[in-house]
């Protein structure tokens, strides 16, 4: 059983890339009417229900679908006179999610 996490550490914030933003005027497949998607960084513990939970409470908007993928960290090299230091890689999790027709979030928006 996994536990219950707070509503703000679910939803870590909002992704505004050119990618996501094509995302939020993007047509859905076959029907030809806009769809707006809007992409999360969230806690790696979360899943898909409480990511529904979460999103419909802080923005109050009705979630549709909501898509999950772990994202890989990426290692980085940093050099000082004292030779090479490795950081760590941080894995992080991403939400793309569909609300419904209509609904927008405003703080999202580019």
């Amino acid at each position: 059983m996994t536990k219950a996490l707070p509503v703000t550490e679910i939803i870590r914030h909002g992704v505004i890339t050119e990618k996501s933003v094509a995302l939020q005027n993007t047509p859905a497949a076959g029907t030809g009417r806009i769809v707006p998607r809007y992409t999360f960084r969230v806690a790696l513990e979360a899943n898909k229900f409480q990511i529904r939970q979460a999103v419909e409470q802080m923005f109050g908007v009705k979630v549709v679908k909501v898509n999950v993928m772990r994202m890989p960290g990426k290692r980085h090299t940093i050099r000082s006179r004292k030779g090479y230091f490795h950081s760590e890689p941080r894995p992080w999790k991403k939400a793309i999610v569909t609300l419904a027709e209509g609904s927008t979030i405003p703080e999202l928006q580019a």
